[in-house]
């Protein structure tokens, strides 16, 4: 029979043991690849789940396929239509197919219902250049049935980092009938892989890129400015919804055409400690401005996202009616939660899922209720270990630990949990931190965070079921990003930790209504009390390890220690928020080389420091997407990244 110690003893080991194996996301979502026939070559540019359960398929090579039985073991493939150009889009109404080509929105029909388009009918054709980045997306189709399409800019000849839109409609999206009438919607789009209507609302994601300094989700109505000034080109025109030109935003921000000694011009390259602007300030300038929803922080949450997508009602547990977005680059799935405040979309988004074998560019539902994602990474890069590919993700029905939903308050955020947590874990403000920063609006590509800032946690509130934590911060800043961690935070059954433990809220507006008073929040903090500060047998190690160090250095006087190099645990925090993650792997390739190959060049730390600030992209030939200069990276930060760089070739 077991003492009442020795059952204490073994609550608390298995308490530690089950701690420490905190299941995955990849123990509730599982990735399964579907079977695809030898010959085809996905590079999945559409998808479209068919009222019979069937899928269909548009590639970037121009085909249609559709797939009977696609959630079984031996799905069939059948070529539906075939020479079309760049499809990256597709949609069903009414038994016809639509796909935006890169010139037009085509319709296809099976008249002689055979199995195959019969009919390519022209719905509404637009104006290209030539340029090879004048992709075009879509359609997203309306409630009235009608359509929407984006087009991506075309890029500069000598200043081949500047967005143009050389011809009517780059830049912006498109609203068409099906009798081919076309009036411009919106415009401020750079490169709008990511269109959806959801719940009859036009929404997109855009990428980082020149005046877009991180990627994100914005809510598109009609006349608005999304923010890339390439587009006001056409603002002159008769049915043009916008009217501000771009000689008034340009008159408002320096678009920094600058030319050398030689005459030539010179690319823009981020400059630390300068004085700049946020989309949030230019929107006094610019009414039409939209300011995204959420903002999706680069190399941590995607550098390239695309589709956002629903959750429908009895789908993926308890985040059904939440919005997943998907991301190319980093080959990741987002989940955002959005809310209302003071009439306007602002939430929280998290990392979902992540592992595909390529870049995520669009999903689909499936009648059974698992998720297909189609993926492609040509020209473009991304993780994973294949070009192009078809998977599926299936919900096991468990409920994963997690961050269901944070919603803005007064005086901080309010989280709820998918099941109850610990309350003691919960009530200790040691178990939350929170972060907020911003990015700035440059004609730079992209944007380090900027004005970061670590807020205090002045004492939480929790709700007596466990399910909702409300923390109350200092210093909420309207218009910013705010980083909420709860690394602290336990699962109240088994003690798990919180499978994705930050949101990032974008906070658009701070609500009104009533604060916490002081007397009702837990102000306990564990990180102030020494007892919780290290275990008995914690400190033991530690004093004996101690004490071997001191009789190694006795027996030894003349010996000299060689620093340790830091490890990847150690490092990873810098890596992500330097966004070097987004496009480095510890061992793979990535959008750029593995840290392991870099360090087989065997460069000195303080030559990769350099390296960093002033990359050499030609000494990495075979990788079409270039680093760029980051100057924001410290001397100390970039040192220690090189020390673990350069200790993996040890």
């Amino acid at each position: 029979m077991l003492s009442t110690f020795s059952l204490a003893a073994l609550s608390l080991t298995y308490n530690i043991a089950t701690a420490q194996e905190t299941p995955k996301e990849e123990d509730f979502f599982k990735i399964m690849k579907v079977r695809v026939p030898e010959g085809p070559v996905l590079e999945v540019g559409g998808l479209v789940t068919l009222p019979n359960g069937d899928l269909g398929i548009s590639t970037r090579r121009g085909d249609v396929f559709i797939v009977e039985n696609p959630t079984s073991n031996r799905p069939y493939f059948r070529k539906f239509a075939t020479g079309l150009h760049e499809i990256l889009g597709l949609a069903y109404k009414e038994g016809a197919l639509y796909v935006a080509q890169r010139g037009e929105l085509t319709k296809l029909v099976d008249k002689n219902m055979d199995g195959k388009a019969d009919v390519y009918e022209t719905i509404y054709a637009w104006p290209l250049s030539g340029h090879y980045h004048e992709y075009s997306f879509g359609p997203a189709i309306a409630a009235d049935g009608s359509f929407f399409v984006t087009a991506n800019v075309a890029f500069g000849d000598e200043e081949w980092w500047r967005a143009e839109s050389r011809v009517p409609m780059r830049g912006w999206a498109m609203h068409i009938t099906e009798d081919g009438k076309m009036t411009p919607w919106a415009a401020g789009l750079r490169s709008p892989a990511g269109l959806n209507v959801i719940d009859g609302q036009l929404y997109y994601t855009e990428n980082q890129g020149d005046w877009v300094g991180t990627g994100g989700l914005w809510k598109v109505n009609k006349g608005d400015f999304i923010g890339h000034p390439a587009s006001l080109a056409w603002t002159g025109r008769s049915d043009s919804p916008l009217k501000l030109s771009a000689d008034f935003f340009y008159s408002k921000l320096d678009e920094r055409r600058i030319k050398d000694a030689n005459g030539r011009y010179i690319k823009p390259e981020n400059r630390i400690n300068e004085e700049f602007k946020t989309l949030a300030d230019m929107k006094k300038d610019f009414p039409e401005l939209r300011l995204p929803a959420v903002r999706l922080p680069h190399g941590i949450l995607g550098i390239s996202n695309s589709e956002p997508l629903k959750i429908p009602a009895g789908t993926f547990g308890p985040f059904e009616g939440q919005l997943l977005v998907g991301d190319q680059g980093m080959s990741i799935i987002s989940r955002v939660f959005l809310e209302k405040v003071n009439g306007e979309e602002q939430g929280a988004a998290f990392m979902f899922r992540s592992g595909f074998r390529s870049g995520v560019l669009r999903m689909a539902w499936a009648n059974d209720g698992s998720l297909f994602v189609g993926e492609t990474n040509r020209g473009w890069g991304s993780a994973g270990d294949a070009n192009e590919g078809l998977e599926r993700l299936v919900y096991n029905n468990k409920v994963p630990f997690e961050m269901k939903a944070v919603r803005a308050m007064p005086d901080g955020f309010e989280i709820e949990f998918t099941s109850p947590a610990d309350l003691k874990s919960a009530q200790d403000i040691a178990s939350y931190s929170v972060e907020s920063f911003t990015y700035k609006y440059q004609p730079v590509y992209g944007s380090p965070m900027v004005n970061q800032q670590s807020l205090k946690v002045k004492g939480v509130k929790v709700s007596a079921d466990g399910l909702k934590a409300r923390i109350v911060v200092d210093g909420l800043r309207r218009y910013y990003i705010h980083s909420i961690s709860v690394n602290g935070i336990r699962e109240k059954q088994h003690y798990y930790s919180v499978v994705h433990p930050v949101a990032y809220y974008t906070l658009n507006n701070i609500p009104a209504g009533d604060k916490l008073a002081a007397s009702e929040l837990s102000t306990r903090n564990s990180a102030n009390d020494p007892k919780a500060s290290a275990s008995p047998a914690k400190k033991t190690a530690t004093a004996a390890k101690g004490k071997t160090a001191v009789a190694e250095k006795k027996e030894l006087p003349a010996a000299k220690t060689a620093a340790k190099a830091p490890t990847y645990n150690e490092v990873k925090g810098l890596l992500t928020n330097y966004t070097c993650l987004a496009c480095h792997n510890p061992t793979k390739k990535q959008i750029g080389p593995s840290f392991t190959d870099i360090a087989k060049r065997k460069y000195s730390n303080e030559k990769i420091l350099q390296l960093i600030h002033n990359p050499k992209p030609e000494n990495w030939p075979g990788y079409a997407t270039e680093m760029p200069p980051m100057p924001q990276v410290s001397k100390a930060d970039g040192l220690k990244i090189a020390a673990y760089i350069n200790s993996l070739n040890k």
